[in-house]
């Protein structure tokens, strides 16, 4: 390889690290910081530091490790956990203040009265993280209005998704049978299509299976 190659692989190799490091999503953040620290192994290889090229050996091996126990606990409903709150108490109050900007972002003219009788607000937790937030009105006759459905960037590479609403029983354990998605909720990385929405009338509706 030619000196310009051998620097430019290096270069590359130290820019995917320092992107890396930007990214708030934590599947992300590992599968960047993987590829950096392979590509600074063959560079510091080929130049011949190899302090540096076991510190890049050493980071691969950890970013594999924590890959496969993220993958592993993906989809594994006792991951998370859906815990009710007051709908118009102070937690949900701060989550909402806490990330104003980005759920305006995916919900442009999001507003929220949790004060009446049909509101009814989640938690999502993952282990002991606050994952996201997932606030519904009761519309009568079985069905379920999604007002916000939230989840914090570090967590948005995993499926909380699925959990809350395959598997959690949060909803059916309620009565409903149908859950309506607002017309104005952006579908990030088709997150509600993932989980089974499907448009029907104009409308993204989920049908549930019944409870048992």
């Amino acid at each position: 390889m030619s000196s310009t190659a051998l620097e430019i692989l290096g270069w590359a190799g130290s820019v995917v690290l320092v992107v890396s490091l930007l990214q708030a999503r934590v599947v992300r953040l590992r599968q960047l910081n993987l590829v950096a620290s392979i590509v600074l192994v063959a560079y510091n290889a080929m130049v011949g530091v190899w302090p540096m090229v076991a510190v890049n050996v050493a980071i691969a091996v950890v970013n594999v490790v924590h890959l496969v126990r993220l993958v592993r606990t993906r989809h594994d409903p006792d991951t998370y956990a859906a815990v009710e709150v007051d709908a118009d108490g102070e937690l949900v109050a701060h989550l909402l203040r806490r990330h104003h900007d980005d759920v305006e972002a995916f919900n442009p003219g999001f507003r929220w009265d949790g004060s009446g009788p049909d509101a009814i607000a989640f938690v999502v937790m993952r282990q002991d993280e606050t994952v996201g937030l997932v606030l519904v009105t009761d519309r009568g006759d079985g069905t379920a209005e999604v007002a916000l459905d939230y989840v914090v960037p570090r967590f948005r590479d995993f499926t909380p998704g699925e959990f809350v609403y395959r598997r959690s029983g949060v909803f059916t354990d309620r009565g409903f049978h149908t859950v309506l998605a607002p017309p104005r909720m952006r579908d990030l990385d088709g997150h509600l299509a993932r989980v089974g929405f499907t448009d029907r009338d104009g409308r993204r509706v989920l049908d549930l299976p019944a409870s048992t």
